[in-house]
């Protein structure tokens, strides 16, 4: 069944009708949170949020959850909308778009992967005018940009968009399979610097992990036997400064995993403001400049075509983490 194209923004301040949008092929599997954006042109991520949590939004008659993963043939309810600022956004500021084109790594046909900086949200909402992806798409006007993933705003380190939807759509697929019990379909390294004498070797951390609310909104996520199954990796590859530099393979993909699971272990992701030790922290910050999260996303490996088009992902660590490890000796 086809579904009606997406909606085109309406006038500053007007109000669309209610409609009932069916979910063609080509979107099953998409989170009902992206197909919202997609057909709301224009409308924050945050009022999309709002429209799912107060129930207004509905599939199949019932209420749903912003990131269910929607099927071909629902039927989604898209309450009025009044889109006051469509429009008026500005458009990123010069210096910041010629940043984001630096940190591009690789392109093809189907994928656009950049070296996202720490302090760059994947997309915008919540009070940020300008993530990642919006970026990117004012980088590339008239081209379809999609994130695949995402990476925590402080998290440095390959952001993956794609340009096609069958690439999505398998990309996503391959992600599901890391969450399930299917085998790892994506193979995602990461570089840490822990806080203390990591013991040698791998060790590997399996402990659930519960999203909550802390009030104001703010999510806070704990080791929690009703969480989701989460499965980290650590193996330390040197020794600085009476700290830990490691590798992580995550095998799952949860919401502050390595951070969680690093504290978890007793040994908190330095710069960690959330989850980590502030008199370390501010030991680090003071001593060898560390003012960000010691947390990069380095590599990402899968393959496409059903495992027939390899590929191999790499960021190199940020100079200023490069810094920083220099100094610790």
């Amino acid at each position: 069944m086809t579904a009606p194209p997406p909606a085109s923004s309406p006038p500053s301040g007007t109000k669309a009708a209610v409609r009932l949008v069916r979910v063609p092929e080509d979107r099953s599997g998409q989170r009902l949170d992206n197909f919202l954006l997609g057909q709301l042109k224009g409308a924050p991520r945050s009022l999309v949020y709002k429209l799912v949590r107060s129930g207004q939004v509905r599939v199949n008659g019932g209420r749903a959850k912003a990131e269910r993963k929607l099927e071909a043939g629902d039927e989604v309810r898209i309450p009025p909308v009044s889109l006051t600022e469509t429009g008026d956004k500005m458009p990123p500021p010069t210096g910041f778009l010629q940043r984001m084109e630096a940190a591009i790594v690789f392109e093809d046909a189907r994928l656009l992967v950049i070296n996202k900086p720490s302090g760059v949200a994947s997309h915008g909402g919540s009070g940020i005018s300008h993530g990642a992806i919006e970026t990117m798409r004012a980088l590339r006007p008239g081209q379809t940009l999609e994130l695949v993933h995402r990476l925590d705003r402080d998290t440095s380190g390959l952001l993956i968009m794609a340009k096609k939807r069958s690439a999505l759509s398998e990309l996503q697929a391959l992600m599901r399979e890391n969450d399930s019990d299917e085998g790892r379909g994506i193979e995602k390294r990461y570089l840490t610097l822990l806080v203390g004498r990591m013991p040698d070797g791998v060790m590997s951390v399996d402990a659930p992990l519960h999203v909550g609310l802390r009030q104001g909104g703010e999510r806070h996520v704990q080791v929690n036997p009703a969480g989701k199954a989460s499965l980290s990796h650590f193996r330390v590859l040197e020794r600085r400064g009476g700290h830990s530099y490691c590798e992580v393979v995550i095998e799952t993909g949860r919401t502050h995993q390595i951070r969680v699971h690093a504290q978890h272990l007793g040994h908190p992701v330095a710069g960690d403001d959330k989850y980590g030790e502030p008199a370390v922290n501010k030991r680090l910050r003071d001593q060898v400049g560390l003012k960000r999260l010691f947390l990069h996303a380095a590599s990402l490996e899968f393959a496409l075509d059903g495992g027939r088009t390899p590929y191999l992902l790499n960021a190199p660590l940020a100079p200023e983490l490069a810094e920083v490890l220099d100094r610790l000796g």
